[in-house]
């Protein structure tokens, strides 16, 4: 078992110089242009592909690290760079992180693969679970998945929304009810293999931040899939409904049992911590950089004890943030249960200090912060989304709450 330690070893210290040169030379000069158009920057996914950084191996080699370091560093070099740009980069990893947790490895080594495509026809896939009724209330969702047992096929209907990559994607990943009587734990995960009939695109959004990522709705409408496109296959699916329904009669209530959106949420929690922490990073460089250079009555205005204190504090908050998503990433890899919700404990503290540290940097540049003439402003705006998606910062004060008083987590 690999030892919890703050210290990188020599590969994960190569890739992180590497991708940092590639944030640095590639990501940034195209994050402002990008946001503007509110695109999906194809051409930076493209030099990812060419270089390596987006692509299948790449990220199993980050994700099957040992000490479970190297996803959260990746994910704090890329979001340093940008945050719109590098959801578009790794977006494709939260289906593919849907289908690890709940595929068979036929699954696994056939779909993932048709996700990322490769470096002369790059694809994107997207993750499908949030609903027009149904974001942080799983058990509310909608979308229904009936079997049609003598076609041997899967007919999904309902509609999806927020789903980044959504509509453009290769593969979509869609999380439906297939028993309404057994609540969350009567979902599953289902793969829309690339043109499916009865799969469109709905409403694209126009959003605050992050814009450079493609979030639509995704609708569907009689969309047949195969038996074998059912995460994990109807068998196991089976014996949990069993277990489930079992529970129910028996009047066990908190009996714990999955269900696909809350596997895939658990997850990746840690990785959205660790983009909070790259945005925060940026931001609080910038405003350190600019409080060097910028002077007022005669001196840099970094001499000032009100904003040197207020340096100190986003340096501070964005090293406590980082070591809570490395404690919770080092304990998911090596099998530590998450026994005081160490996962949405990290996303939480993460995602709260890159909206304070961004919002301090603005404050630090003054009207210059508030321009689009300088990245401060836009890591503001791209930071707000830390707190709402996968999870709100409401749901896991809950979850953890949850998790300390031994209440089930639903």
């Amino acid at each position: 078992m690999a030892e919890f330690t703050f210290e990188l070893n020599d590969d994960q210290k190569q890739v992180r110089d590497w991708l940092h040169g590639f944030a640095a030379d590639v990501i940034r000069p195209a994050a402002a242009e990008w946001d503007e158009r509110e695109e999906t920057p194809w051409p930076v996914i493209q030099e990812a592909a060419k270089v390596g950084v987006y692509s299948l191996d790449f990220y199993a080699q980050q994700y099957f690290d040992p000490t479970g370091l190297s996803i959260p560093m990746v994910m704090e070099e890329l979001f340093w760079g940008d945050a719109g740009i590098g959801l578009s980069i790794v977006g494709t990893g939260l289906a593919a992180v849907g289908v690890l947790a709940n595929g068979t490895e036929e699954q696994i080594g056939t779909w993932i693969p048709q996700m990322y495509g490769d470096a002369d026809d790059v694809k994107v896939a997207a993750f499908c679970s949030s609903e027009p009724d149904a974001g942080s209330d799983v058990a509310a969702m909608r979308t229904r998945a009936v079997y049609d047992e003598a076609k041997d096929e899967w007919v999904l209907n309902g509609t999806k929304t927020w789903a980044t990559n959504g509509g453009i994607a290769n593969v979509h990943v869609v999380v439906a009810v297939v028993d309404p009587a057994a609540g969350s734990k009567g979902h599953a995960s289902f793969i829309v293999p690339p043109g499916t009939p009865g799969l469109s695109q709905g409403q694209k959004f126009k959003k605050h931040g992050i814009r450079a990522s493609h979030t639509a709705e995704v609708v569907l409408e009689d969309v047949r899939v195969p038996g074998h496109c059912l995460l994990g296959g109807k068998e196991k699916l089976d014996e949990r409904l069993a277990r489930a329904r079992e529970a129910k009669a028996n009047g066990v209530g908190g009996e714990r049992v999955k269900n696909a959106a809350m596997a895939t949420f658990e997850a990746s929690r840690p990785a959205v911590g660790a983009m909070a922490v790259g945005t925060a990073r940026a931001a609080y460089e910038v405003a350190l950089d600019y409080a060097r250079t910028r002077s007022q009555f005669g001196r840099p205005i970094i001499d000032n004890q009100g904003i040197a204190f207020q340096l100190v504090d986003m340096r501070t908050r964005i090293d406590a943030a980082r070591l809570l998503v490395w404690r919770a990433s080092w304990m998911a890899a090596t099998g530590k249960p998450f026994t005081a919700a160490e996962g949405s404990m990290s996303k939480l503290y993460a995602s709260e200090t890159a909206k304070e540290v961004t919002a301090q940097a603005v404050q630090i540049l003054g009207g210059n912060g508030f321009t689009r003439e300088y990245p401060v402003e836009r890591m503001h705006r791209d930071s707000a989304i830390y707190t709402i998606f996968e999870g709100t910062s409401e749901i896991q004060r809950l979850v953890i709450a949850r998790t300390l008083s031994g209440m089930p987590i639903r």
